[in-house]
């Protein structure tokens, strides 16, 4: 059966945007002693959401009396105002999905909803996406495959026909649990043994016209 629903997820595989993350984690936690985080460390921190991040850095500098919601409230304001300063889109995305206008194609980012959707209108992308799904749309985030479910539902698609493509084993699991076909980019956030679960890889964004020729 041809794949009908593309579901891609957004950090580390249609867009870099770890500089702007980083700037904005320093942001939160500079007030409070907390040593600054690189560009790398911040890269293998991402991918469960901002709360989980933030609990991520506390748990890093053992600093027990810091407010994380404080952070994340800091975060968020620094965040809000600087989401492409420095993000950009990988190589070969923007021509893929012009190639995939025949798809269905939804984000599912554990990046809050209007955030997501804020950084895909201001880098162009938003026009190619007939849904956007973030953290806060469904009760629950990557690796559950809620999210997955809520976006078959609402473009009335099969799990037989669908495919998620990321960057991360939490794209991966979420996948593998909603019943639906895997692909992962191997040029993002995570480390080659994580992906290995998927049922292709794929080095480029370019590659991906040929693997739905498989399916």
């Amino acid at each position: 059966m041809p794949v009908k629903l593309i579901i891609f997820d957004l950090d580390g595989t249609l867009i870099d945007s770890s500089i702007d993350i980083t700037n904005a984690i320093n942001y939160a936690i500079e007030p409070y002693g907390v040593k600054p985080v690189t560009v790398e460390e911040t890269i293998g921190l991402v991918g469960e959401g901002i709360t989980r991040l933030m609990g991520k850095i506390l748990d890093r500098s053992q600093t027990k009396e810091i407010d994380k919601d404080i952070l994340v409230d800091r975060f968020l304001e620094h965040y809000s105002s600087h989401l492409i300063d420095n993000t950009t889109v990988y190589p070969g995305v923007r021509e893929t999905l012009e190639r995939l206008k025949d798809y269905k194609k939804a984000v599912i980012s554990n990046k809050r909803e209007a955030l997501s959707t804020k950084i895909l209108d201001d880098l162009g992308l938003l026009k190619y996406l007939d849904l956007v799904v973030g953290s806060d749309t469904t009760p629950e985030r990557k690796p559950s495959p809620i999210p997955i479910l809520y976006v078959l539902t609402k473009l009335n698609i099969k799990t037989e026909d669908a495919v998620i493509v990321g960057d991360s084993n939490f794209d991966i699991e979420a996948g593998k649990a909603a019943g639906i076909k895997t692909i992962a980019v191997t040029y993002g956030y995570r480390p080659l043994d994580l992906l290995k679960g998927a049922d292709y890889l794929i080095d480029k964004m370019s590659e991906l016209v040929n693997i739905l020729r498989l399916l």
